[in-house]
């Protein structure tokens, strides 16, 4: 027997995993054999199908314009990569088994380099646009002229300017639309709404919204009954009533959900188009029509925004036509149109002059000869168009404007006045200190000339948004105020004569005008009716229904697609009328030797757009 004592000095935890690492299955961080899923060719077309169908949801969902000047198409493509990505990974199984997830990483390496082009095109495209390297081409989006303030405004009383702004007037149609039992449970006053001018005087266009979605739910298949008018001067508010003016309802808006929801319903007719906010607006017969302008990125590939054409939109069916802007500024059909270049755009436009016409490190640093817009805008009517209206102040102050501008919303033709003064706030501020015994607010003011003084002119407004007075303030010296209120005068004729009065007396004690100025010469007569539009757009005919038809036996029938909708040609009587099958289905039934009626507008040419077909 041996007297050694066995060698005991070892670790038995380190005996025991050194045991297990020999039968231990590799961690998914050891792997190093990538394993080709079977069936690879039939997955990545069951991937490739479900990738499409998800594109397809995502692309009603997000309707972005096919046009590389826009960030939305690439977010898109992005999104359907990353949905390609997400799909294939599972349908070959790579979350059970590392291998798989191997072989998914792996060729994952192609997607991800294209996202990664991609993002690099985004960012050459915005630095091909920045303001730094591109800031004379910004500068130069808006042409500026100089124009005189007398000239100009001299056209304009001040008694036929509006009276409310958007949020007071958009009170009044909540207030007229509340007393309509028809309308109050079911439908809500947009809070958008847009100035224009009708038939002379200066107007608000508001649509409806359904209340919510069960009212929705409700009332889509007639679509809005109505649209809300208000007379800025006036102050009275229609609701009018296109399903008795028009026969039908409109069928296109913003509250619409699915395809009649305007943008949808626009992206597909339009799918390049690089669309701006639509604006609601009515043309002479009262019909509502959606105006949306079509904008074009002319710096790098995402800078410098400008219009470059309009799509008109009846609000009624979803018929559009596109019109170039030159078409738009100079075709006198189309002059009923007041609203193209928004108040943003606008904005946007000149203080892109006002700051970057001596460069952009002048706007940084130097600030020579720098402006910007003040804050907020207004709106007057001017050679029968809308114009904004804006003060322009430095880049640093905001107590006093040095000028402002005006801007034609439909051609963009835009003067500059060299009238400095008080803000429009300081203005406000001022006419409310001298009625803060009532507690008045002011709306934002418009210029006018009165004798030969640029003044602002307000309304005055209580806690029901109701107007309870005018006031007018001296551009050049605030604390020349006149005031004429509602609760004193009596009637709103009187408030109007005595704000001109106080105003200009205030004007002769400080010796800014002749002390034979008369306060007369700007009065309303204070017995006369007051006019209003408000009454002719409701009480206005229906337009003469000019569809003709015809009869006979159909002799011949073709079909073609266009634009995805399948179009019938029927012949009848020598001429083919043609119709979609999404609007007519009846005419899938048809047949050679069928007799039918065929309603129609125009039986210019040997094709002719069908309104209706029915078999007799």
């Amino acid at each position: 027997m041996s007297d050694k004592m066995p060698n005991m000095d070892y670790d038995a935890d380190e005996v025991i995993e050194n045991f297990k690492a020999k039968f231990k299955w590799p961690g998914k961080d050891e792997v190093e054999v990538v394993v080709k899923p079977p069936k690879l060719g039939l997955k990545l077309v069951l991937t490739a199908l479900i990738t499409v169908v998800a594109a397809g949801v995502l692309y009603y969902a997000m309707f972005p314009a096919l046009n590389f000047k826009t960030a939305d198409i690439y977010t898109f493509v992005i999104a359907i990569i990353a949905v390609f990505m997400a799909v294939f990974s599972l349908v070959i199984g790579a979350r059970r088994m590392v291998e798989r997830k191997e072989y998914a990483r792996k060729q994952s390496r192609i997607p991800i380099i294209i996202v990664a082009v991609i993002v690099l095109v985004m960012l050459v495209g915005w630095l091909t646009g920045a303001t730094i390297f591109r800031a004379r081409s910004y500068a130069q989006l808006m042409t500026v002229e100089d124009s005189n303030f007398t000239e100009d405004f001299e056209s304009i009383n001040y008694d036929e300017v509006p009276r409310l702004d958007a949020a007071t007037a958009k009170v009044l149609a909540d207030q007229q639309l509340g007393q309509l039992d028809e309308y109050k449970s079911q439908y809500v006053v947009s809070p958008e709404s847009t100035q224009i001018n009708y038939k002379g005087s200066p107007v608000r266009v508001a649509y409806l919204n359904y209340a919510d979605v069960f009212r929705w739910l409700s009332n889509t298949k007639n679509g809005l009954p109505a649209y809300m008018l208000i007379d800025l001067v006036s102050q009275k508010v229609q609701v009018v009533n296109c399903v008795d003016k028009f026969g039908e309802g409109i069928k296109y808006s913003p509250s619409e959900l699915f395809n009649e929801k305007l943008l949808r319903h626009l992206r597909f007719q339009y799918p390049f188009a690089i669309m701006d906010v639509p604006n609601f607006e009515i043309d002479d017969d009262a019909h509502p029509y959606w105006i949306t302008p079509v904008i074009d990125k002319t710096i790098g590939l995402f800078g410098g925004r400008d219009v470059k054409g309009v799509i008109i939109t009846d609000a009624l069916n979803g018929k559009s036509d596109y019109y170039d802007i030159e078409t738009v500024r100079t075709d006198k059909k189309l002059n009923w149109i007041d609203v193209v270049y928004t108040q943003n755009l606008v904005t946007e436009q000149y203080n892109y002059h006002g700051k970057l016409s001596n460069g952009f490190w002048n706007s940084i640093f130097f600030q020579k000869d720098v402006s910007v817009v003040s804050d907020g805008c207004g709106n007057i009517a001017l050679d029968d168009d809308v114009w904004v209206y804006t003060g322009v102040t430095s880049n640093e102050s905001d107590t006093s404007n040095f000028g402002f501008i005006l801007c034609n919303q439909r051609t963009k033709e835009t003067r500059y006045y060299k009238n400095g003064g008080a803000t429009e706030n300081s203005a406000k501020t001022s006419a409310t200190d001298a009625v803060q015994n009532y507690g008045y607010q002011a709306i934002f003011p418009i210029l006018l000339d009165i004798e030969g003084q640029p003044t602002y002119f307000m309304s005055l407004y209580g806690d029901s948004y109701t107007v309870k007075g005018y006031a007018l303030v001296n551009l050049d010296d605030k604390t020349i105020v006149g005031t004429g209120l509602l609760d004193v005068a009596k009637s709103d004729a009187k408030a109007l004569n005595a704000a001109v009065e106080n105003y200009i007396d205030a004007l002769k004690d400080k010796g800014k005008v002749d002390k034979t100025a008369n306060a007369d010469e700007y009065k309303v007569d204070e017995n006369a009716e007051q006019q209003t539009v408000v009454d002719d757009a409701e009480n206005t005919e229906p337009a003469e229904d000019k569809t003709a038809k015809v009869e006979g036996e159909i002799t011949d029938i073709k079909t073609s697609v266009n634009d995805g909708n399948t179009v019938y040609y029927l012949q009848v009587n020598g001429k083919y009328y043609f119709i979609k099958v999404t609007d007519a289905m009846d005419v899938l039934l048809l047949k050679k030797g069928d007799k039918v009626e065929i309603t129609f507008d125009s039986a210019d040419g040997n094709f002719i757009p069908a309104k209706t077909v029915t078999k007799k």
